[in-house]
C-alpha cells in the first residue's frame, strides 16, 4: 500500500466513489461521516492524509485542520479538502485554517491522485527529517531554536515581466517577503547570489510551451543551490494532467485557477512556515552530529550515530507498517590494498568508496562507515526488489570502475560484499527488532564473503 488516507464526509456515495479511485491507486482507505467519527479515527490511528468535504455534522474543514493543529501528534498531517464552486467562501477558510488544497467538483481523478502522492511524499520526507532530529535529541547534541527569522525571499518567474510587476503590487501587501522576478531563463542564475526561500513558477496558457516550462521544476530541484527552496506552480487555465505532473515532479503547492493575491500569499506563507521548519531540522542535524557522530576520513555517520537512527526507523516502520531494508557492505580483501600500497592509498579508496555509496542512494536514506572497511546502509519505505537493486548497482559501480589513488601507476581493482535483510516483519507477523535485522544483515555478508565475495546476499530465516 502507498500509504492510508481518510475519507471524512456525511454522503455515503461521494465517500464511495473517492474509495473505488484511491483503492485503485494502492491506497488503504478508512471512513468517517462525521466531525465526532473523523476525529476519533485520528486519535486511534493517524492515517498518512486526510481528505474531508467542505462541510461536516458537527463542523467542517476548517474546523478539523484546527483540531490537528491543536495536538502534536496531528499537526503536520495534510488535508485535503473538497467542495463545490458556490463555496468560494468556505473554500478560503479551509485554506486559512491549514488545508493543503481545496478541491472543487467534478473532480478530476488525475489531480486527485497527483495531490495525495505529493503531499504524502512531503509528509514522508518531513517525517524522515523529524526522526533524524529524534536521534540528534537522544544523543543530546540538539541546538536550541533560532530566536530571529530573516525576512523571505520569493521570486516570481513568470515570461511576461509587465505582468509579474503587476502581480509583485498586489502580493506585496499581503506577504511579508522581499519579492523579485525573473524570467525562466533568468531563473537559475537569480540564485547566483543566495538561493531564495521560494519561487512562483507561472506557466503560460498554451499546453506545448507550458510542458516546456515544467522541465524548470526538475532543474531547480537537481541544483545544489536551489533544491531545497519552496516551489508554487501556477497555472493561467486549468490542465489537470499538467497540474499532476507539476506535483510528481516535485512542486510544493498549486493554483490552477490563475492569479488571486489573497490565496498566493497564503499558499506562500505556508510553503515558507514548511521550509524553515525543514531548514531548523536539516541545520539541526548538520551541526548538532558534525563532530561527534560524523566520520572525519569518509564524512559518513559512525556507529554511534547510526545505531540508534536505525532504531528509530525500526520503530517507524512498525507503527507505519511500511517496510525497510538493511544492509551490510563490506570491502575484499582491504587489508591487501594496505599492505601493497600503503595506508594512504586505503584511505583514498575509502573516501571514494563513500562517495560512491551515496551517489547510489536517496537523500533519506543513511549510510554510515562502522568499521574499518565496513558500512551499514539503511533504505526506509524500500521493500526487497527495490534493495536488491540498488545493492546490486553499488557492488557493480565499486566493481567495475577502477580506483584512481595518487602514488600509484593503475587504478586499483576493489570489489564489496554485501548482506541485506528486510523488516520490520518476519514470516510469522511479528516485528523484529533493527539489532536482530542487523545480525541477520551481517550473517548474510559472511555468506557473502564465503561463496566467492563480490555479491550481494540475502537473509533468509531460520526454518
Amino acid at each position: 500500500m502507498q500509504g492510508t488516507i481518510l475519507i471524512a464526509d456525511a454522503i455515503a456515495t461521494n465517500r464511495i466513489a473517492l474509495k473505488v479511485k484511491l483503492c485503485a491507486a494502492y491506497y488503504h482507505v478508512v471512513q468517517a461521516e462525521d466531525m465526532e467519527e473523523a476525529l476519533a479515527c485520528l486519535r486511534e490511528n493517524p492515517p498518512d492524509l486526510v481528505i474531508c468535504a467542505l462541510t461536516l455534522p458537527g463542523g467542517g474543514a476548517a474546523d478539523l485542520c484546527r483540531a490537528l493543529k491543536a495536538s502534536p501528534d496531528t499537526a503536520q498531517l495534510p488535508v485535503l479538502a473538497i467542495g463545490n464552486s458556490d463555496q468560494a467562501v468556505d473554500r478560503f477558510t479551509a485554506l486559512e485554517a491549514g488545508a493543503s488544497d481545496v478541491l472543487l467538483k467534478p473532480l478530476d481523478c488525475t489531480l486527485l491522485l497527483g495531490r495525495a502522492r505529493s503531499l504524502i511524499r512531503a509528509r514522508n520526507a518531513a517525517d524522515e527529517w523529524e526522526m533524524r532530529e529524534d536521534t540528534t535529541r537522544a544523543l543530546g547534541l540538539a541546538e536550541p531554536a533560532a530566536e530571529f527569522t530573516a525576512r523571505s525571499h520569493c521570486v516570481i518567474i513568470h515570461s511576461d515581466s509587465a505582468v509579474s510587476v503587476n502581480w509583485a503590487n498586489r502580493l506585496r501587501p499581503q506577504l511579508r517577503a522581499r519579492l523579485t522576478l525573473a524570467t525562466p531563463e533568468e531563473a537559475i542564475r537569480a540564485a547566483a547570489n543566495g538561493p531564495p526561500d521560494a519561487y512562483v513558477l507561472v506557466l503560460p496558457n498554451d499546453p506545448v510551451p507550458a510542458t516546456a516550462a515544467l522541465r524548470l521544476i526538475s532543474t531547480l530541484l537537481a541544483n545544489a543551490q536551489t533544491r531545497h527552496t519552496g516551489l508554487l506552480v501556477v497555472q493561467l487555465a486549468p490542465d489537470a494532467a499538467l497540474a499532476a505532473t507539476a506535483l510528481d515532479l516535485g512542486a510544493d503547492d498549486l493554483m490552477t485557477e490563475g492569479f488571486n493575491p489573497a490565496e498566493m500569499a497564503l499558499r506562500l506563507h505556508a510553503i515558507l512556515r514548511r521550509k524553515r521548519m525543514t531548514d531548523q531540522l536539516r541545520d539541526t542535524v548538520r551541526t548538532g552530529l558534525k563532530a561527534a557522530v560524523f566520520d572525519p576520513l569518509t564524512g559518513l555517520h559512525n556507529r554511534r550515530y547510526a545505531l540508534p537512527h536505525l532504531d528509530h526507523i525500526a520503530e517507524h516502520a512498525v507503527e507505519t507498517a511500511r517496510p525497510f531494508s538493511v544492509m551490510v557492505a563490506d570491502l575484499d580483501h582491504f587489508k591487501g590494498i594496505n599492505d601493497r600500497y600503503g595506508h594512504a592509498a586505503g584511505d583514498s579508496v575509502l573516501v571514494q568508496t563513500a562517495e560512491r555509496l551515496r551517489n547510489n542512494l536517496r537523500g533519506m536514506d543513511l549510510v554510515a562507515r562502522i568499521g574499518g572497511e565496513e558500512f551499514l546502509i539503511v533504505m526506509p519505505g524500500t521493500g526487497l526488489k527495490d534493495a536488491e537493486k540498488t545493492a546490486a548497482a553499488i557492488c557493480a559501480d565499486i566493481g567495475n570502475r577502477g580506483f584512481v589513488v595518487p602514488g600509484t601507476p593503475q587504478p586499483i581493482h576493489v570489489t564489496i560484499s554485501i548482506g541485506l535483510s528486510v523488516g520490520p516483519m518476519e514470516e510469522d507477523g511479528h516485528p523484529l527488532s533493527a539489532e536482530a535485522l542487523m545480525a541477520r544483515a551481517d550473517r548474510a555478508l559472511f555468506t557473502a564473503k564465503t561463496h566467492g565475495r563480490n555479491r550481494v546476499n540475502l537473509s533468509r530465516p531460520a526454518a
